[in-house]
Formats: C-alpha cells, structure tokens, sequence
C-alpha cells in the first residue's frame, strides 16, 4: 500500500467521521441509516465531483471496495465514540479540517495526473476539499460553512496553490503533501480561534 493510498483512505475515514457526527447531533434525531448515509456522501461528495468533472471512470470509490470499508469504518466509529469524540468536533470541528485538508491536495494531485492546466488543479482541489461539506451541511438544512463568516473555502485554495507552486519547484510529492496539508490544518485553527474572516461586501450602498 502506497503512501498517498493510505493517507487516502485516512481522509475518507475521517471525513465519514465529520459527516456522521454532523447527522447524528441532537437536535437532528437521525436514525442509524441517516447517520451512514450522511457520513458517506460527505466522504465521497468532493472527490465524485472532481471524478467526474476531470471524466475518470469509474471514480475511485465505485472501482476499489476499500473507500466504502473506511466509510464504513467511519460511521461505526462515530456510533461507538461519539460521546468522547464529540468534545473534540466542537472545539475545532477537527475531523471536517484534516478531511478537507487531505482531500484538497489528493484532488490536485488527481488533476495534475489528468493533465489539467495548473489553475484548473487549484480549483478542483478547493472542490474536493469543501463539497462534501457543502452537501452534509444541504442535507441537514445547515448554511454551509463556505457561506459563513469563518474561512472554511479560504485556506483549501490557498493550500491548493501552495501544492501547485510546490510541484512547479518540484519539491518530493510526499513532502509537498504533508506540508500542504499541515498548511490547511493551521490556517483552519487558527482562522476559527482567532475568527478570521474576509471583508464582507454590502451591496445595499
């Protein structure tokens, strides 16, 4: 198992994690199928997006049995340790940042394979890292986060342009990986503790 596989199926598992403990809050009353279903279109949401957008079929989750194990592991996870794991989600929503933060630079990585021009990898990675977020937050009739005052689409571009001007340096692809995703992972803690935010237009003037 490679390195980037495994790291993969990690983000898969932690983002089923983020779906499902969205789902499976109180004020929601979901039963146990909603929980799963919830988990999984968030884990799966960005990434069949991008799939299908860069025209790779089967996208990966319908072609290898072992992104619906993780789903699967995710969402028994989340039933079994969603009393102790809960206090960690509300301090800095953890799982949704390191899946977005793993799914953001695996979606540059599959767009520079595809041979997309390097802008158009920017945008796919911002893509595979917040709508599997996007459509959790849809179906559990939330605003999404990217329409929220918090950075949430912010550090995932920026992430995404730092792994393109990495690769462009030619820096060692595993290196570049970790480095982005740490660099997503820190924007994102440090734009929610101290609320970083963008200006805000008024179009009323």
């Amino acid at each position: 198992m490679s390195f980037i596989y495994a790291i993969d199926l990690a983000g898969t598992f932690v983002f089923t994690i983020s779906g499902a403990l969205a789902a499976s809050d109180k004020k929601h009353h979901h039963d146990i199928f909603s929980v799963f279903f919830t988990g999984f279109i968030t884990a799966i949401g960005g990434g069949t997006i991008r799939d299908v957008t860069l025209g790779a079929y089967p996208v990966v989750w319908i072609n290898d049995m072992n992104y619906l194990l993780s789903i699967f592991a995710g969402v028994l996870f989340t039933l079994l340790f969603r009393r102790y794991i809960i206090r960690i989600s509300r301090t800095l929503s953890i799982f949704d940042t390191i899946g977005m933060a793993i799914y953001v630079v695996l979606g540059v990585q599959k767009s520079i394979v595809y041979d997309v021009n390097l802008l158009a990898a920017v945008v796919l990675g911002m893509v595979s890292g917040i709508f599997g977020g996007v459509i959790r937050d849809t179906l559990l009739n939330e605003i999404p986060l990217i329409f929220r005052k918090e950075m949430y689409a912010t550090p995932c571009l920026l992430g995404s342009l730092l792994f393109v001007i990495l690769y462009v340096l030619q820096i060692d692809s595993n290196l570049n990986f970790m480095l982005c995703v740490l660099f997503i992972v820190l924007f994102r803690f440090f734009a929610v503790r101290y609320e970083w935010s963008l200006p805000r237009l008024n179009f009323k003037e």
